[in-house]
């Protein structure tokens, strides 16, 4: 009698300590979504010119992870994320083509024109799979309501029908991704309803040119941003008696640098630029409005039943400073950048920021600051502060987690894994062997492989078959290459390499892959 009561003690303690990754309240789940922001941006990872208060102190509350990895350029990073797949897959590049509302608005083509073409848009897109699921549908099966605010879908151009498939109860934002560039833009999208901005006229959405120069505050008088913030904050406010999950795919700090005001921080600062005064001021709107929504959640009394995740889409981009300089690849001192002992960095190249964080590369490079993003998870009593994390992870992970932290069940087939184990303190069990980072680029370096040691094989030359191994545990900067020391394991990771691109999707059925 006594040894079974022992055993059953014994199983039980096994089952719980099984079950204690699952929260045993369902949190509300927030994942804000930024755009073009290297880790280098943030505080928290080091940036000493703008100061992020709000995002660090995200990080100061909860987990911040230093070994993540997005995509290297917006669409296929969003397909990932929204996926739970790896952008190697079949259709993780295969984007529809944006620009057509603006061609339509500006007059170019006539609506019957445009129409016409809408429906060879949706012919031509990748198709959906019956069987196929997407992230916001893992939150509705469990009985979350679902909502997204801003660069709707996975890119490039969408429609009404295909943001519902993809699983969000309620919407507001841009269909086109072109139209992103802009921020004044004549009107937005709301649940396939079509809401015009005030003051705004221009078909182009205000865009800027590259050079940034024009006056603050042209384009046109309703900022998108703060459109999405006042809906956001009125969300919370109308489903706080809900469970949900909101997702903000921000503009923010997309360029070209648009604002409505310069931040104080920068408005006088003469060592900067007006190009760089924009673009600071957009990473402190950023900031800025991550503290409006933590500061909302706790009026509204929701703050201890709510994670809330920050992540970027890809590394940095340049909008003003060295851009030309990095499309040539010129050194600061005018020398030709290589990919050996040369490569081209934001830390020696007259990038005031450092928005990549002395990483090789800005976004569509294979080398880490085309594709190391900044992620960083709070969740009250949950979550220890001040916590950190070099577990290998990826967008791709996030739905697994999801899945995880509303008590779903994750479709099979999906490349992610949770990573709620690692968030909660406790054994993370299951982890990546490897992550895949598909690239359509060759400028500076091009698809690329991690495994879970820290090794990292690119492809520095796609046409030449040329490859570079580094352990980025050690040297994230990725100055030291060292394949020519590791023949096999070159070798290993190549073959694994080629394997993953342009691979089948073990989510969905045999005929959807073809």
């Amino acid at each position: 009698m006594k040894q079974r009561l022992i055993a059953a003690l014994t199983i039980s303690l096994f089952l719980g300590s099984i079950l204690s990754a699952a929260p045993t309240n369902r949190p509300n789940v927030i994942l804000i979504f930024a755009d073009d922001l290297g880790p280098g941006l943030l505080g928290c990872y080091g940036q000493q010119r703008i100061t992020t208060p709000h995002i660090d102190q995200l990080a100061r509350e909860g987990m911040k992870f230093t070994n993540y990895y997005g995509g290297v350029y917006c669409a296929p990073a969003r397909w990932s994320l929204l996926t739970g797949m790896h952008d190697g897959r079949i259709g993780g590049w295969a984007q529809t083509r944006a620009g057509l509302p603006i061609q339509r608005d500006a007059g170019r083509i006539s609506e019957d024109d445009f129409q016409r073409r809408m429906i060879a848009v949706k012919a031509s897109a990748h198709p959906i799979a019956d069987d196929e699921v997407f992230l916001g549908q893992v939150a509705q099966d469990a009985g979350y309501q679902t909502a997204q605010f801003g660069k709707l879908d996975r890119g490039f151009l969408t429609w009404h029908e295909q943001v519902k498939r993809f699983g969000w109860d309620f919407y507001e934002g841009y269909f086109d991704h072109q139209r992103c560039h802009g921020f004044y833009p004549p009107y937005l999208w709301r649940n396939g309803d079509r809401f015009e901005l005030d003051g705004n006229s221009d078909p182009d959405c205000g865009k800027m040119s590259e050079q940034g120069d024009e006056p603050v505050g042209s384009g046109g008088k309703t900022y998108s941003q703060n459109v999405f913030i006042q809906s956001i904050l009125q969300y919370l406010r109308d489903h706080r008696k809900e469970r949900f999950f909101l997702y903000h795919p921000t503009q923010l700090p997309h360029g070209p640098v648009a604002i409505p005001e310069l931040h104080p921080d920068f408005a006088n600062d003469d060592s900067l630029t007006l190009a760089e005064k924009k673009y600071a001021s957009m990473v402190k709107m950023l900031d800025d409005h991550v503290g409006l929504i933590m500061q909302e959640l706790k009026t509204l009394g929701m703050d201890d039943n709510t994670i809330v995740l920050f992540a970027s889409d890809n590394g940095h981009e340049l909008y003003y400073g060295p851009k030309s300089a990095y499309k040539q690849q010129r050194l600061a001192n005018g020398e030709k950048a290589n990919l050996t002992d040369q490569k081209w960095r934001t830390s020696e190249c007259g990038d005031v920021f450092d928005g990549a964080g002395g990483r090789a590369g800005l976004k569509r490079s294979g080398y880490q600051g085309g594709m190391q993003c900044p992620l960083i998870a709070r969740w009250p009593g949950r979550i220890a502060a001040e916590s950190e994390s070099d577990l290998l992870t990826a967008h791709y992970d996030f739905m697994a987690t999801l899945a995880s932290l509303v008590n779903a069940d994750l479709p099979s087939g999906k490349d992610g894994i949770s990573y709620l184990p690692t968030l909660l303190g406790q054994p993370q069990i299951q982890t990546h062997d490897y992550v895949i980072v598909n690239n359509h680029f060759n400028a500076m370096g091009s698809c690329a492989i991690i495994d879970r040691d820290g090794w990292k094989l690119v492809e520095s030359n796609k046409n030449a078959g040329e490859y570079q191994l580094y352990n980025i545990l050690v040297d994230n900067q990725e100055r030291d290459n060292v394949e020519g020391e590791h023949p096999g394991r070159v070798s290993k990771l190549k073959d694994i390499l080629l394997q993953q691109i342009d691979s089948e999707r073990p989510d969905l059925s045999v005929t959807a892959n073809q």
